[in-house]
């Protein structure tokens, strides 16, 4: 599979991090990445990260390249998507949290990628595909969103949950660490007041995409599923917070949840007591810490961690081998 990244931000980096130090990515080939920021600048975030520590192996930027993981990766600054180098390339990865025109996607199909796929919610998609929730209709659509990350985490989850014993509804707060969205300052950033505030210091009430996104996704169970959020001073792994009513809930729902994490490939379970940092890295969608589950008649609260980083730029990889992969 032969890929472009446009847009080396969080997702963009943790994307190609995954590409050059996961074994079963090995064989796709990353024909360019493209940012605005200068190659070295790119080179030095790309070689060290807060989170996830120095790239093994090292970095370096040489003749227009990033040198990683024994590859030669053209790194390009500042070029429209349209003009990138989408000749033969099977996907282009949009990581820039930006593109908001049909048009410019359809330029970038017509210069030559086979599809687009990009990292967050979009209205200019054909279609929102979750994995676990909604794979089965990815068919032959151009442009995919890939949801945002607390969609990834609940959607599964909620698919489950109603498939096996009936959801009646549920409301969901996700936990979720400060993002770049935030300013590390109080600082005038949107209509939001609330995030306007310094996002390391204090806990931020705020809204969440998946709200509306998991009708999006999941249409049969629209209107039954609220959301909100509170930012957190953390750097990485959030959290869900869901609370469901039942049609015939379970005996034993931590049981329960174990065994639906044992059949989804994109949930796992921790059963220690564990804290935000030892989920980093993990590339589930949702890990259930079953024993957080507190039941009271038929309704049932269920805790689960989720790296909003490392496991959603998982599931982009995840959706950008469907998108190949179809029809062979």
């Amino acid at each position: 599979m032969r890929i472009v990244i446009h847009g080396f931000g969080r997702i963009g980096r943790v994307i190609l991090r995954q590409i050059l130090t996961r074994p079963e990515h090995a064989d796709i080939e990353v024909v360019a990445v493209n940012d605005l920021a200068a190659p070295d600048t790119c080179a030095y975030l790309f070689k060290y990260d807060s989170v996830f520590g120095p790239l093994p192996g090292g970095v370096t930027f040489e003749n227009g390249a990033l040198l990683a993981g024994g590859r030669s990766i053209p790194l390009l600054t500042g070029i429209k998507m349209r003009d990138l180098p989408l000749q033969g390339v099977d996907l282009l990865l949009d990581c820039t949290g930006a593109t908001k025109d049909r048009d410019t996607v359809e330029a970038a199909l017509s210069a030559g990628a086979k599809a687009v796929l990009i990292s967050g919610p979009s209205d200019i998609a054909d279609i929102t595909i979750v994995k676990g929730a909604n794979e089965d209709l990815i068919a032959d659509h151009s442009v995919i969103s890939n949801a945002s990350c607390t969609t990834n985490a609940l959607a599964p989850l909620l698919r489950d949950l109603d498939t096996r014993f009936g959801l009646i509804q549920g409301h969901m707060t996700t936990i979720h660490c400060y993002t770049g969205s935030q300013p590390m300052v109080d600082a005038p950033r949107g209509p939001d007041l609330a995030r306007n505030r310094a996002g390391a210091v204090s806990m931020v009430p705020t809204t969440t995409s998946a709200a509306k996104l998991i009708d999006r996704v999941l249409p049969d169970l629209a209107g039954r599923v609220t959301g909100a959020a509170v930012r957190v001073p953390a750097i990485s792994v959030s959290a869900v917070d869901l609370v469901v009513r039942l049609k015939a809930p379970p005996k034993d729902a931590a049981n329960a949840l174990r065994d639906l994490a044992t059949d989804n490939p994109v949930i796992g379970l921790v059963e220690d007591p564990c804290v935000s940092v030892d989920l980093r890295a993990r590339t589930e969608s949702l890990v259930i810490a079953p024993n957080e589950t507190m039941e009271t008649g038929d309704q049932i609260r269920i805790f689960g961690w989720y790296d909003n980083e490392w496991g959603f730029s998982a599931r982009m990889l995840d959706v950008a081998r469907m998108m190949h992969n179809r029809g062979k």
